[in-house]
This record gives structure tokens, C-alpha cells and sequence, in this order.
């Protein structure tokens, strides 16, 4: 743990630095956050204006007033965790701030369901990985497991075997996916930020839904989490937030520092952009589709507000053949769910069917098994020649303006496991082009809440970068966030 705690004693200072005094306005014009951040309750906590009991009671009376309107979390642990705030032996950069871990990582004491009927009677964790070691370590307070959809699979959270979770801005529509119980918590102030990870857009897209800042970090980056699946590490893991501060501070306290790092260390980035950049602006997707106008409208704004700021803006095109693209990640995507299939299939002693998975889930596992022999490794293959593209597109832009989603927060069912097969594929195809090839590339992006639609609904763009560029991606989003503050709007459904 000796590299870990480098990372929190820097997270630790600036959280310090953060929060030791009245927070100053960034401009005269500039409003209030509607509700403190992590970084602010850290602060209360420990200069002693609040305990951490009196913050972590809050935020279970939040959840338990709030949950049956957005169904954010599967499983509380309301009262291991009011114990562990009162027990006063908190330290850490965030010390005392209440937290969910996403319900497809282990954290001891909670059972994994990973969203699905197939984990209901799954037992209490008794490991975790070294990455959730870093969240107890740098002291949140864990009250429990937040949605996902099925092993997650989806851009939405409406796994058959919980209830939906909705989107606070307006419940009808989804929170997306797959990191959609941790959004919508987030979003409606239950907590300040939450554990998120990302295997094709699963932090940007719900940040993007529900109007938070969501970084999706460079491959090998973070702390040891789940294994590599599969012959490409597509995952990785960050938060949700409101603020970039959150963001940057707990980034530093989890991403690798030791002789293991694959990128130099970034520690905690604090201050904006100091430079000028050279922005690729991509409207469509690689197989051509552009979206809705409203994204448009959207993503179109974020240009000019960057030109505003002195960057240049130009238009882009898409570095490799798209629709090919799509081909290949949808079949390294779905090895997973035939992967799942298999083992699940071992383990009961017949093949699942509907009764234990979703339709999508036994649906992928059949495209897979329709597919020639080799089909896979030479997914594989392209799909690495394609992160020689993507780095050869990045030496042109410092970074990559695009819709983060194709059309802004879908309703429930849109996107939902149970669509039949054909229907959803089509669905998925132009509604979520943008995200998968920095999971490929292992680069990273974030989605940045710059929008609204008339009706009030939150759209993000997306911001990406070359792999280990994640300083530059949040020195740009404090530059944004200080430029059209976005901590002010409180949605409808909220705490």
C-alpha cells in the first residue's frame, strides 16, 4: 500500500486546500452548487463544523426518502455504515463522505448480483480488489451497492430483476447505463459522488444522462480491479460527480503510482487550462449516422464555447473503417455474455434461459456461437489496429469534441434487455456510436454536462484524449466548469 497512500497524502492535501477555507466564488456572476460536494463534506467534517455521523445519517435519509422514486441502490448497508462513521477512526482525503460501490465490484460484506436474476442469492463478499481497497482507505463511508443493469451489458438500468432506475431529471427516462445506479444517486444528492466504471461508455453515458461530470480514465491507469476478459482490457473504473475537483482528487488516491504504473503518475490536478488547444470536432458516427438535433445543438455550443476560450475548433473525420468497427467490438462485447452463459450454465447444470438471464444477455451469447471459428481473435486484432489509428488521429488534436450519446435521456424501455434482439441491436447502433473506441484505444474521455434541452434534460458532450492524457482532460474541464458552471441546476427529483 506504500504507492496507494503517496496517492492519498496528494489527494489528501487537496482536498485540504480545497475546503480549509470559505469556499471563494470562481467569478461575481457565478452561482451556488445546490448541494456541497465530496470535497466540501470533507472539509465540514474536518474542521469539525459536522460529524461524520451527522453527514452519513443525512445521506441515509436521503436514500431512504429518494430510492422509490429513482431505484439507485440494490443492496443498503445503512447501519455497518453509521457504525464505522461513528466509530471516529476515519482518515483519508475523504474522510466521513458517504459512497456506493457499483454493484459489479465486490466490497466485503455486500453480495455481487451484478444486476441479474442469476446473482439474487449470491452470498456476502469476503476479498475486494486492491482499487475498492483505495476507496476504504481513503476514508468514504460505504452505505451500499448501487443499480446496474445485467452484468452490464446496457446503456440503461432496467435489469428484470430489480426496478428501473430513473433519471432524477425527469423519471420517466432512463439514467443510462451501465453505471446508472451510481448517477442517479448521485444526481439526485443522495451522495456527492460514486464509483462508476466503464467498458464502452458506462461513466459518460450516465453522467451524460444526468448532467455530472464523468472522466473515463487510460487503460492500466488505476489500481488493480477486475481481470482482463477476453484478450483486450476494455474496462476501467473512475466516478461520477458533480464537481471536477471530486473527480481529479479521488483519481489521484487510486490510480497506480508504484513500479506497476503504466503512465507517470498524475497526482491531483487542481488548477484550469493554461494553454491553447487544437480541437477535432466529430459529429457523426463512424457508420455515418448523425444525431438528434438536439445533441447537435449541443455539441455545436461546446464548440463555440471553446473557440470562446481561445481554442481552435475544426472538423474531423472518423480514423477507421466504423460500421467494421461496430462489427468487431460487438463481437468481443458479446464473448462476454457467452462467457457468462457458459459459467452460469456450469454452475446450475443445464443451460440458462429467459428464467435466469435477460433476453439480450442469452442473445449475445447466441450471436457468438453463430460466429466462424477465429472470428473472435480477428475481432481482436483489427480492433488493436484500430488504437493505432485512434493515436495516429490524436497527433493531429490535442483532443476529440463529440456527442457523447446519440439522442439525449431515452425513455425507460427504450434501450431495455428485453427488446427483442434485432430491434435493440438497431436501437444501440446509432444511440451509442460515440463512447466504445477509447475503451479500444485506451484512452481517455469525459463527458462534461455543458446542456440542456427546452424540457429541462441534461446533455453531455464528450471530451477525449491520447492514452495518459488525463491531466490535460481535467485541467480543460475546470476551464469549462468555471466558464458555464453547471453545480447550480438541481433536478426535480432531488435531496
Amino acid at each position: 500500500m506504500r504507492f496507494t497512500r503517496r496517492g492519498l497524502l496528494a489527494a489528501s492535501a487537496a482536498v485540504a486546500a480545497a475546503s480549509s477555507v470559505k469556499a471563494k466564488p470562481k467569478s461575481m456572476s457565478s452561482p451556488a452548487p445546490w448541494t456541497p460536494d465530496a470535497t466540501e463534506l470533507a472539509g465540514r467534517i474536518r474542521r469539525k463544523e459536522v460529524s461524520a455521523a451527522e453527514v452519513v445519517e443525512d445521506a441515509i435519509r436521503k436514500a431512504e426518502a429518494l430510492q422509490p422514486q429513482v431505484g439507485a441502490i440494490v443492496t443498503s448497508d445503512f447501519d455497518r455504515a453509521l457504525a464505522k462513521a461513528k466509530a471516529g477512526q476515519l482518515s483519508g482525503p475523504f474522510a466521513g463522505v458517504p459512497f456506493m460501490v457499483k454493484d459489479l465490484d465486490p466490497y466485503k460484506g455486500l453480495p455481487t448480483r451484478n444486476g441479474s436474476r442469476s446473482g439474487l442469492r449470491a452470498p456476502p463478499e469476503t476479498t475486494q480488489t486492491k482499487y475498492v481497497d483505495a476507496f476504504d482507505a481513503a476514508g468514504f463511508v460505504v452505505i451500499g451497492k448501487s443499480a446496474t443493469p445485467e452484468y452490464g451489458f446496457l446503456p440503461t438500468t432496467e435489469p428484470m430483476g430489480f426496478q428501473p432506475t430513473r433519471n432524477p431529471w425527469n423519471t420517466d427516462r432512463s439514467s443510462g447505463g451501465s453505471s446508472g445506479g451510481a448517477a442517479a444517486a448521485v444526481a439526485s444528492g443522495m451522495i456527492p459522488i460514486a464509483h462508476a466504471t466503464d467498458g464502452g461508455g458506462s461513466i459518460r453515458i450516465p453522467a451524460s444522462n444526468c448532467g455530472l461530470f464523468g472522466l473515463k480514465p487510460s487503460r492500466g491507469r488505476m489500481l488493480e480491479g477486475r481481470p482482463v476478459a477476453r484478450g483486450l482490457d476494455i474496462s476501467v473504473a473512475h466516478c461520477v460527480s458533480h464537481s471536477v475537483r471530486d473527480s481529479a482528487a479521488l483519481f489521484a488516491a487510486t490510480e497506480r503510482t508504484g513500479a506497476d504504473a503504466v503512465f507517470k503518475p498524475v497526482g491531483v490536478v487542481s488548477e484550469p487550462l493554461k494553454r491553447k488547444l487544437k480541437i477535432g470536432l466529430l459529429m457523426a458516427t463512424g457508420t455515418g449516422v448523425t444525431p438528434d438535433p438536439e445533441v447537435q445543438t449541443a455539441v455545436n455550443n461546446a464548440a463555440k464555447l471553446l473557440e470562446s476560450l481561445g481554442h481552435k475548433v475544426e472538423p474531423t473525420a472518423w480514423p477507421m473503417d466504423g460500421a467494421q468497427f461496430g462489427q468487431d467490438f460487438t463481437v468481443l462485447w458479446a464473448s462476454g455474455a457467452a462467457e457468462l452463459v457458459a459459467g452460469i450454465g456450469k454452475a446450475i447444470g443445464h443451460k440458462p434461459d429467459s428464467s435466469v438471464l435477460e433476453p439480450f444477455s442469452l442473445g449475445m451469447a447466441e450471436l457468438v456461437g453463430q460466429l466462424p471459428a477465429g472470428a473472435l481473435p480477428a475481432a481482436i486484432a483489427r480492433l488493436n489496429d484500430n488504437t493505432k489509428a485512434y493515436d495516429a488521429w490524436l497527433t493531429k488534436y490535442d483532443i476529440i469534441l463529440s456527442p457523447v450519446l446519440g439522442k439525449p435521456p431515452v425513455e425507460l424501455g427504450y434501450v431495455a434487455g428485453w427488446v427483442p434482439f434485432q430491434d435493440l441491436q438497431a436501437r444501440l447502433t446509432s444511440y451509442v456510436g460515440y463512447t466504445p473506441v477509447q475503451n479500444v484505444a485506451g484512452a481517455p474521455s469525459m463527458s462534461v454536462p455543458l446542456h440542456r434541452t427546452p424540457d429541462g434534460l441534461p446533455v453531455g458532450v464528450q471530451l477525449a484524449g491520447r492514452a495518459g492524457g488525463e491531466a490535460l482532460l481535467f485541467q480543460l474541464a475546470y476551464q469549462l466548469e468555471e466558464a458555464q458552471p453547471w453545480a447550480h441546476r438541481k433536478p426535480p427529483v432531488s435531496l
